[in-house]
Order: structure tokens, then sequence, then C-alpha cells
């Protein structure tokens, strides 16, 4: 089967260019192209997008994608990597999953400097965003 990339992408539920985007970055290999210059994509590109949009789906990076990708190309290979690699990505969830429950925590205690009905003008939040109180330190801290 050979589809054209708007059929691909409704296949695939993913967006035309996401799909380019993908192609740019190696991810997809380049497509055949029609008489009239159309890509036309195959089922192995239909299946490895399928691929990468679940590697997605548990938040891996494009980089841990591509590492994935190039094992997957060299099946009789020890899979001792990916179990690596994986457990890396494990342990940045954790930590991710630690600094929003931190975060959420931080945000409890902020909403606990205004309880009632008050103005504006005396709004613990309010008050707390601008004075920087509202960090456990006192310092404001950026988050990025």
């Amino acid at each position: 089967m050979q589809v054209q990339i708007g059929e691909l992408a409704k296949i695939s539920d993913c967006k035309v260019v996401t799909i380019r985007y993908y192609e740019k970055e190696g991810l997809l290999p380049e497509p055949t192209r029609s008489s009239s210059n159309y890509r036309l994509y195959n089922d192995s590109h239909i299946e490895r997008l399928q691929f990468i949009r679940h590697c997605r789906s548990l938040d891996m990076s494009l980089d841990e994608i591509k590492t994935i990708l190039s094992l997957r190309a060299a099946p009789q290979q020890d899979c001792a990597e990916v179990n690596a690699m994986l457990d890396a990505h494990i342990v940045s969830v954790e930590e991710r999953i630690a600094a929003l429950q931190h975060l959420q925590q931080h945000l409890w205690d902020l909403r606990e400097k205004c309880g009632g009905v008050k103005t504006i003008a005396t709004c613990g939040i309010i008050q707390s965003l601008a004075d920087g109180s509202c960090h456990s330190d006192g310092q404001p801290h950026a988050h990025g």
C-alpha cells in the first residue's frame, strides 16, 4: 500500500507537520515520490510512525527514539542498551514526579495564604507572589 502524507496523517493520527519534522530529524526514512512529486509512504513508514508515536506517548525524547530505532535495526544485538536507556528514563520520570509533587505542595501552601473572601489589596496569595515569600526559602525560583 502506498499513501500520501495526508492519508498517513489520518492513519497514524499524527499531524502532517509532525510527519515532516520526523523525516527532517531522520526518524522516518525519506519516502519515494510520485511522478507528480508527491511523497508516497508504504507500510513500513506506517509501522515506523506508529512505533515512534508509541515511544512519544511514553514521553521518550527524539534522541532516545533515534537510539532505539538504530538498535532495532540490529535485532541480533544484546538489548542491554535498551534496558539501560529505559531505566534512565524511569529515573527521569520519577524525578519529574517528585518535582511536580513538590510544586503541588508549594501551590497548596500558597493557597492557604488567603482564606475566605478578601479584596485583591489584602489577598495573601498576591502579596506572597509579589514579595517572594511564597517560596520556602524566601527566594524566587526560576522554573523552565
